[in-house]
């Protein structure tokens, strides 16, 4: 097993594994319990329908953790409807329009499809996207494979710095407007 791999990792794989005998890319993320900020998402922007479809699909999956280890604020502003073209870019970029099991994946740049692209590196010491690791490969679903990476993919053009601040604006003249209220 090599170094960037866990126990755990292993356990939420043999989990979804057993979920994804049945059930689409969606349906696999859900039955884990280890993806529930990437399922809102996916629902907030629209993308279950899509995630859901024939395929096939490659998904780096965020956990729950990398999201969270997100600045703050920034998954809220991007759960934002007027921010749902950014969210659905930065869940686009999670997504290859090809199913690539992990015997596959090689060092080079990928187009996703949100359309930019995404670096894999392939070494001795396992496999990173854009520097996230990847900590749990090919958990099959029916219509693709899921590798389940610790951190969030950002494409390079989607300024989460800007979100962040439209929202702390936002959030300030709302508290302003109660305070008047």
């Amino acid at each position: 097993v090599p170094p960037s791999i866990d126990a755990t990792a292993l356990l939420v794989a043999n989990a979804m594994e057993e979920q994804a005998e049945v059930g689409t890319i969606v349906d696999v993320a859900v039955g884990a319990g280890t993806f529930d900020t990437l399922v809102a998402a996916v629902s907030a922007a629209g993308l279950a329908e899509t995630l859901s479809g024939e395929g096939p699909f490659t998904v780096f999956a965020p956990t729950d953790e990398a999201f969270a280890a997100l600045p703050a604020g920034l998954v809220d502003a991007l759960l934002l409807p007027e921010n749902e073209a950014a969210l659905v870019a930065v869940l686009t970029y999670h997504v290859l329009g090809a199913e690539v099991p992990s015997s596959d994946v090689a060092t080079g740049a990928v187009g996703t499809l949100q359309g930019e692209e995404i670096e894999l590196v392939a070494d001795d010491n396992g496999v990173t996207v854009n520097g996230a690791n990847v900590i749990t490969v090919d958990v099959e679903a029916s219509n693709g494979v899921i590798h389940v990476i610790d951190a969030v993919l950002v494409p390079p053009s989607i300024d989460a710095t800007a979100l962040l601040v439209a929202n702390a604006m936002e959030e300030e003249a709302m508290e302003e407007q109660a305070e008047v209220g």
